[in-house]
């Protein structure tokens, strides 16, 4: 199959001819990874029993679906991804706030899932033959991972979408399968010797509803239009779209997520790790399945993020090709990954850094779904498309390419979330006022709402109108140069 050649620019109508089911095989098939089922087992570590994190999962997953969902129609009537997509409400220069933000968070979860699959690998390969646990397992075992991520990648969409279809199945089975070699030594209760993280029951509950639960959807933010792009709205509706989303964002998570709790359970992880605990208390014929898990789950998940992560600096770079910046990122990332186990606590480290900017990226979604009802999802492609190739003027110019509303609605929306966050490294001043409860998601995205419905009530729909006339795109001025057009 040849390489994708397409980046960010529009995607032809004749090319969008994957469908919503595509879309449920994306969502499955990359989430039934160790690095999302890393997330079943927080409740557990808060000191919550099976039925306590079963409900505080499904509650956070359900409401944060709902409200992620919708960015999938944006890039299904857009045709481009999301960052590109958010120009028509922060103008074609400040959607590299959407870039930047998707760069980072993409970059952020690649890392922990590789951390997580990497780990697991050495340990069920430590127990099956031998192999030893040191520094130069993890090395080579880091580096399998990166190489045959970086493969999916770089072929981009069609790989990426065969592979999600294959794993779907094939993890679904893996994960059956688990539940029947866990099931001896499984308990509802608490694991023993943990307690309530928050010293009560309901503070706790609200806690791994937010930090477990909802944090899964909020991820996708960036994400979703990178695949939905390809899907064309002449031949599938906007709700069969939201539908089909949906449905994969709470099946592709709740089901990892909830064998995280099972096993987490089963095994007596409750303290600071589950990969170890989950290798250990696994029966010996349960292991190579185990690795299968570990190793296919994490190529999966990773190269979804890593692919996402090309788009969004070809973005940043419209002078690089998707391939050359998907090269480039997955060198990052790998670097990243080594210097996360060899050098410092990486894994408390990165936990914070993604909650962070999930803090920084809740208000920039929900500016851009607003904008999107505004426009009743009708967009000027050849507009959006001024930023990268190196033109000034649109419709979506507003003050020198920046939405000065938008953008300032963002600042706030994202200084409020960041004063509400709970990390291992840095706590809100504004969790004295939720009971010590991280609900940053919830403040940012209310702060960024009203703040940007105040500063736009005269001009409520400052963008192309339901049958847009293009402005004409003038070449960008000989004094500029492309860096400052950029």
């Amino acid at each position: 199959m040849p390489i994708e050649q397409r980046g960010v620019d529009t995607i032809p109508d004749e090319e969008r001819t994957s469908t919503p089911r595509d879309l449920v095989s994306i969502l499955l098939g990359s989430n039934l990874a160790l690095g999302v089922v890393i997330f079943g087992w927080l409740p557990v570590s808060f000191g919550l029993g099976f039925w306590g994190s079963v409900t505080s999962l499904a509650a956070g997953t359900v409401v944060g679906a709902v409200l992620t969902a919708p960015l999938a129609l944006v890039s299904l009537r857009s045709a481009t991804n999301l960052s590109t997509s958010s120009g028509a409400f922060f103008g074609v220069r400040g959607r590299l706030i959407g870039s930047v933000i998707g760069l980072l968070l993409s970059l952020g979860y690649t890392a922990l899932t590789l951390w997580v699959g990497g780990d697991a690998m050495v340990g069920a390969l430590h127990r099956l033959i031998g192999l030893p646990s040191d520094g130069t397992a993890y090395a080579v075992v880091y580096a399998l991972l990166a190489g045959a991520t970086a493969v999916g990648a770089v072929y981009g969409y069609r790989v990426l979408l065969r592979m999600s279809k294959v794993l779907s199945i094939g993890l679904t089975v893996l994960l059956a399968v688990g539940v029947i070699a866990y099931l001896h030594t499984f308990h509802t209760g608490p694991v023993p010797g943990t307690s309530y993280a928050l010293g009560g029951f309901w503070q706790t509950w609200l806690l791994a509803a937010v930090s477990a639960g909802l944090s899964g959807p909020i991820a996708f933010i960036t994400l979703l239009g990178d695949y939905s792009r390809y899907i064309s709205p002449r031949r599938h509706s906007s709700r069969k779209v939201f539908a089909a989303t949906y449905c994969g964002l709470l099946i592709g998570l709740l089901v990892p997520q909830l064998f995280g709790t099972f096993s987490a359970l089963a095994v007596g992880a409750g303290g600071s790790d589950y990969a170890g605990p989950l290798v250990a208390g696994a029966p010996f014929w349960y292991l190579a399945l185990l690795l299968a898990n570990a190793s296919a789950g994490s190529v999966g998940n990773s190269g979804l993020m890593l692919y996402s992560m090309g788009l969004d600096l070809d973005a940043i770079l419209p002078k690089a090709t998707r391939t050359q910046a998907t090269y480039v990122v997955a060198a990052v990332s790998t670097a990243l990954v080594y210097a996360g186990h060899f050098l410092w606590a990486a894994q408390d480290a990165m936990t914070s850094f993604v909650l962070l900017m999930t803090a920084i990226g809740t208000p920039w979604a929900v500016i851009t779904v607003i904008g999107f009802v505004r426009c009743r999802g009708t967009y000027d492609a050849d507009s959006l498309q001024v930023y990268n190739r190196g033109t000034v003027g649109g419709v979506y110019w507003f003050k020198a390419g920046w939405n000065v509303q938008a953008t300032a609605a963002w600042a706030v929306g994202s200084a409020v979330g960041l004063l509400g966050v709970d990390t291992p490294f840095y706590k809100g001043p504004l969790l004295s006022f939720t009971g010590g409860i991280d609900i940053s998601f919830v403040l940012a995205a209310a702060a960024a709402g009203i703040v940007y419905h105040l500063l736009t009530a005269k001009d409520p729909r400052p963008v192309a109108p339901l049958r847009p006339v293009p402005a004409p795109l003038a070449e960008a001025p000989a004094a500029e140069s492309p860096a400052e057009v950029r």
